[in-house]
């Protein structure tokens, strides 16, 4: 797991889960590739506090490790009724994450906003990631070449349902 770049990185993602414990919710937009092809670079998501004893399967959800924060779509349960925990790994990804613990856990994600302004959509994650995906994913984790190429269509498609506004890959 690759540290924070900077300080800066750290402090921002320290707001963001204060932010998410104090007020219960945050919009953040994403940059990072490995929820591809459910979210993309650029998607903005709105998370929601929740207990990690309401978290099911298939949810994605935010949590924070070592000054940084990862959105991940939860793959099992584990842990005893003492001390629940969390299985999860992005969507591109072939490992695991290491198992999120309650206090990690800031929320769970309850809408992805492609795009960002005239033009955007707003839907709700997917409970499960559907066959498509999965076939899309399962390339996509085989070469950052392939990944830079769907995400630069996935961009013109987006623009062309949405608008210009649509996020640029």
């Amino acid at each position: 797991m690759r540290k924070p770049e900077n300080a800066s990185t750290t402090v921002a993602c320290g707001l963001a889960g204060e932010v998410v414990r104090t007020f219960g919710g945050i919009r953040l937009r994403v940059f990072g590739t490995s929820m591809v092809p459910s979210i993309l670079p650029g998607d903005l998501i709105l998370v929601q506090r929740v207990d990690l004893s309401e978290i099911s399967v298939g949810e994605i959800v935010l949590y924070t490790r070592d000054g940084r924060l990862f959105v991940h779509r939860v793959v099992a349960r584990a842990g005893g009724h003492d001390d629940p925990r969390l299985v999860t790994r992005g969507d591109r990804l072939s490992q695991n994450d290491p198992l999120v613990s309650s206090p990690e856990l800031l929320g769970r994600v309850t809408s992805i906003q492609y795009g960002d302004g005239l033009g955007h959509r707003q839907v709700r994650p997917a409970a499960r990631v559907r066959a498509w995906e999965q076939t899309i994913a399962r390339i996509l984790r085989t070469s950052d070449l392939a990944t830079r190429l769907y995400l630069r269509l996935a961009g013109y498609w987006r623009s062309f349902f949405f608008g210009r506004a649509a996020c640029r890959a």
